[in-house]
């Protein structure tokens, strides 16, 4: 870690252009913490002093990180979407290319469902998919997807200050974020310096403007906090745990942080339950682990909501039916999607899982206060 940039002040008698027009000694161009008394901090040196009372240094400190292993984002299973209602399963591969309704062995009818498959094959032009052994379905119901392959951080030491990833999708501007001056919608004051989606900054401050807050993550640049995902490393553990490892899962800001020897380890983004499924705030502890793992439910009456998940990687229960675990199909995360469980990406819940001992601890919460605390709110939850 680069430390903030403190440079002694040191009066300079070299020439008169070190003098302002009073004829006090300007200080050399760095940042002054401390009061000064034989030179003035003037010019870049005020500049530079007003960033290092913020924790901003020049050139922007490093972040002490790690990547974690790419194989982690690959897994054995292949993924399909269901696209069509009722999806009929043939027995075997001549009836699916035969694709008569009244062969069906069963139907898929969650409107929400995605299968896994073994392998896929093209005959005159079609293709079929084995998602059992001796269970096909056609490229007519169902189509591929690829999950995405983001990754969290690791970390070699817990970083000085909060910091986080940008979300370019939940901006206004369509793919990056542009920075302003000065928090707040009023003035048209942006920058021209843009982000790209889950480019990681500090955040060195916090400002409330037009109802909202913003968050300041370079010199005069301020962004709203929806475009940001933020993690504040705190190495207190939550009151009720017990030893020195566990993880927390901060609602508001859609972040999981990973602490283990009293040290931030890891971070990422997360998607939990969205209202009025939301995921529970509480202290909890993994209770059930499983490599992998069939989803499916429904909590409105007209079964609207219902999903069909098969082969959910990586798998930690913590809270009744609510768990962490690799959500293959969620295209973005940093926002609430799911029915009550923490999703994460594939990688980030394989790195978790091997991380991960049964009776660990999982500190969920809001700094908000939005979520609601009282159980009368919550069911079993699900995925």
């Amino acid at each position: 870690m680069i430390v903030a940039l403190l440079i002694i002040a040191h009066p300079v008698f070299a020439s008169d252009n070190t003098k302002s027009d009073d004829g006090a000694v300007i200080c050399l161009p760095g940042a002054y913490i401390n009061t000064v008394s034989d030179c003035l901090a003037s010019g870049p040196a005020q500049y530079l002093t007003r960033l290092a009372q913020t924790g901003i240094t020049l050139p922007a400190e490093p972040f002490p990180i790690q990547y974690p292993d790419f194989a982690l984002t690959y897994i054995e299973y292949q993924y399909a979407q269901v696209r069509t209602d009722r999806a009929p399963v043939y027995g075997s591969l001549e009836q699916a290319i035969e694709g008569k309704d009244k062969n069906a062995i069963r139907r898929i009818d969650s409107p929400f469902s995605f299968v896994s498959y073994y392998e896929d094959t093209v005959i005159d032009g079609a293709r079929y998919y084995e998602i059992e052994t001796g269970n096909w379905m056609t490229a007519f119901d169902v189509s591929r997807v690829t999950p995405p392959r983001f990754q969290g951080l690791a970390f070699t030491q817990t970083p000085p200050r909060p910091f986080g990833w940008v979300l370019s999708y939940l901006s206004q501007t369509s793919g990056y974020v542009e920075a302003k001056r000065t928090p707040g919608n009023q003035a048209k004051d942006y920058t021209g310096i843009t982000y790209q989606n889950h480019e990681l900054v500090w955040v060195y401050d916090t400002a409330e403007a037009d109802g909202a807050e913003w968050y300041m993550i370079g010199p005069d640049e301020w962004v709203p906090q929806n475009v940001i995902a933020r993690v504040i490393p705190n190495t207190t553990p939550p009151q009720g745990v017990s030893g020195d490892r566990w993880i927390e899962i901060n609602l508001f800001e859609q972040t999981m942080a990973v602490y283990d020897g009293d040290e931030l380890v890891f971070a990422t983004l997360v998607a939990s339950g969205l209202e009025p499924f939301w995921s529970r705030p509480g202290l909890f502890q993994i209770y059930e682990k499983l490599e992998s793992t069939p989803m499916r439910g429904a909590f409105e009456l007209d079964r609207s909501d219902a999903y069909y998940l098969e082969d959910v990687p990586w798998t930690m229960y913590f809270d009744q039916a609510r768990a962490l675990h690799g959500a293959y199909w969620r295209a973005n995360l940093g926002f609430p999607q799911s029915h009550g469980c923490v999703n994460l990406s594939i990688g980030d819940a394989h790195w978790l899982f091997e991380w991960a001992n049964l009776g660990d601890w999982v500190y969920v919460w809001d700094p908000s206060g939005e979520t609601p605390v009282d159980p009368e709110f919550y069911g079993a939850g699900g995925a």
